[in-house]
Order: C-alpha cells, then structure tokens, then sequence
C-alpha cells in the first residue's frame, strides 16, 4: 500500500425527512445564500422545504447554475456573496451545482484575479479561507458532496478546482429527493460513480486490501441496483443505495494509498467540452476502449476485476479480461446509454480536434503511470469509434 494522508471533516445527515435537520447544521444567525441550477428545484418543492427549514435567517437565491457550471455565470454570485456579505453557501443539486458552490466560496474571499483558482495540474488554490458550505443532493453522481474538488468550465475546457477549504460542512442526502430525476440522469449518475471507482481500482496492484474490497462492493452494488433504480424511481432501498455509493466512491477512501488513473474523466472532459456530450455517456463510450488498449498495463487488475465484480470463473485469462469488458459494456447499454462515439455522431475525422485539444490542455501523459501519450489517446478514441 503507497503512503498517504487522509481527511474528510464533512458531516453526513442520510435518509429519509432530514431537511429537518437544516436548522440545527446552519448558523442561526446566517446570511446565506442557496444556490441551484434549472427549475426543478422549484418545481418539485425542494427549494420551498429548503427554505422553510431556515426560519431567522437572511436568505438569499442564486439559480442557474448550468450543468458543467461556467466561470461567468459563477461571478455573478461572487458578486451576490461579496455585495451581500454572505456568510454561508447552501448548494441545492447535483454536481454542478455543489462544483459551482466550491468556486463561488473560494472566490468570493480572493482578492486577486479568481482565473488564479483554476487549477489545470491539480494543485490546491491559492486561498486562506472560503465562505463555509452546505450541500442539499438532488442527484447521486459526481461524490462532490464529500470532497474538496470541483470541476469548473471556462473558454470551453473543463478545469479543476481544489482547496482544503471546500470541503461541505455538511451534505443531506435524502434519496427520496432524487425520486423526480429522468431516467437519463439517473443512467449517467450510475455509470460516473461506476467510472469513479474503476479509476481508482483498475489500475496495478499494491496490496491494499480494503480499498480494493471497497470498491468490488461498491460496484457489485451498482451492478445489482442500476437497472431496478431507473426502472423504479421509488424503489428507496434501491436509490439509498446507489446515492451512498455515489458518496463513497469519490470521498478519498478508496482512492487513499492506491494508484489512481483518471484518463477516461480527463479525455471525456474534451469529449464534453467539443460536442456537448453528456459527462457519463463519454465515461461509458471510453472506459471499454482504454481497457482494450491497456489491457496489458492494467492485466492483473483487470484479471481481479472479472473474477471478483463478474464472478468470472474462465481459466483462460485473455478470456477473463475479454469478457469482463464485454460486460462492462452490456452494463452501461443496459441502462440506456450508447457506448461508442459514432451512437453520438462523432466521426473518425473529428479525432485531430480532440487530439489537439488533449495537446493544448496538457494531457499529454495520462494514466497511473504517466505514460498514456497522445498517440494511445488516438488509438483509444479510434478504438471507441
């Protein structure tokens, strides 16, 4: 196991009627201000109970927040935060929303020029503080709930943003709030935290026990609810289990003292960026093709990954890693999501664009072991044709 350091201060309120509990997590004397994206926070009721569960506080809104939230759209509510002198943010969505929230707490205490917050190679911001935030899930997906990242969009690229101030203070994770999503989010919010675990265990070996029997759990869970949670919206069993393993597959455990990958997230980040393609669909176009291509890097993983998440019994190998791509792939089309980019209208000749763009942000040496070229990118978008 590779040495690290682990920490999550965010407390967690799960389960059913807990934004009750909003009164006793937000200062009574807060001047806070919700933030949320579309219109269905209104129009299921969330934002009024939200709201309702804030008596004596000043509160303020901010909606708009676009999926893949953008740095222009984000000031405005810096500028809300600072005219107003809020002191606490209370993200009311999915992940964007929650990634937007970050951004608008880091960079509603800077006083420098807030681009400096993005941070293309994964370094901490350059901040001494944040205004504190909450979260309200409405969506299981991006884990943004119980972490410090975030992912913000500006002049078309994906950037992170990371801060050791960002983490919430606390998230209510209420599944029956995600009962009203369409079944295509829902898809996409099953096969990102799917993609977020495979990238933090289908890498090479260093004898981490835990985090590896973690992970198989968390995806045998989403093999087994995937299909029954868009099916029946309602299911609770079923959608508390796929809104916890959201949480727990990017909160820093599985990934402590492991390899991590993350080039599927980092070329789906162009994918997005170019033709607007929803982040899970590009996760579940790429994850089969980079296994393809780097079956031999990653074999012995892979080879865990059949026979501990498939139950692959082959004796053969070659076989195991063969089928348990197979599958992976029948996984995400069985929950409604195509997994090739020609499903998508993307072409053979529209590579060199994403090559370029690769180039361009510097994701030039991708994978655990930086050693992922441009060259096996095109190979990969070839092979996800």
């Amino acid at each position: 196991m590779l040495n690290f350091n682990f920490y999550n201060p965010t407390h967690i309120v799960f389960g059913k009627d807990t934004l009750d509990q909003l009164n006793t997590l937000v200062p009574l004397n807060a001047k806070v201000l919700i933030t949320y994206g579309g219109g269905s926070v209104k129009k299921f009721g969330t934002l009024e109970n939200v709201i309702k569960n804030l008596p004596g506080r000043k509160i303020f809104e901010f909606g708009g927040i676009e999926p893949n939230p953008q740095y222009e759209t984000l000031m405005k509510a810096v500028d809300i935060a600072k005219k107003e002198n809020i002191d606490f943010l209370l993200a009311v969505g999915g992940g964007s929303v929650m990634d937007g929230t970050k951004f608008i707490a880091l960079a509603s205490k800077y006083d420098g020029d807030c681009l400096n917050l993005l941070t293309p190679d994964f370094d901490l911001a350059p901040v001494d503080s944040a205004i504190p935030l909450g979260t309200v899930v409405t969506l299981p997906a991006t884990g943004s709930e119980m972490n410090n990242g975030a992912v913000i969009s500006h002049k078309g690229l994906k950037v992170p943003v990371f801060s050791m101030h960002t983490f919430p203070k606390f998230s209510i994770l209420d599944p029956t709030l995600t009962f009203t999503l369409p079944k295509n989010q829902v898809a996409n919010g099953i096969i990102d935290t799917f993609i977020h675990t495979v990238e933090q265990y289908v890498t090479y070996p260093v004898d981490a026990r835990f985090q590896d029997r973690t992970a198989e759990g968390i995806l045998k869970t989403l093999i087994e609810i995937g299909k029954t949670t868009i099916e029946e919206p309602t299911n609770y069993d079923a959608r508390a289990n796929l809104v916890w393993c959201a949480t727990m597959a990017l909160n820093g455990l599985i990934g402590a003292g492991v390899p991590q990958d993350w080039t599927t997230h980092m070329i789906g980040h162009e994918i997005t960026a170019m033709f607007g393609v929803d982040h899970g669909k590009t996760l579940a176009i790429l994850q089969p093709a980079i296994w393809e291509v780097r079956k031999e890097k990653k074999r012995e993983k892979l080879i865990q990954y059949a026979e501990r998440v498939w139950n692959i019994e082959e004796i053969n190998n070659d076989l195991k890693i063969k089928q348990a791509i197979e599958k992976t792939r029948s996984f995400f089309e069985e929950l409604g999501v195509k997994t090739h980019l020609s499903d998508y209208g993307i072409t053979k000749d529209k590579i060199d664009d994403l090559i370029l763009a690769l180039e361009k942000n510097h994701r030039t040496s991708l994978s655990e072991t930086g050693d992922l070229s441009l060259e096996i990118s095109r190979e990969i978008l070839e092979k996800a044709l």
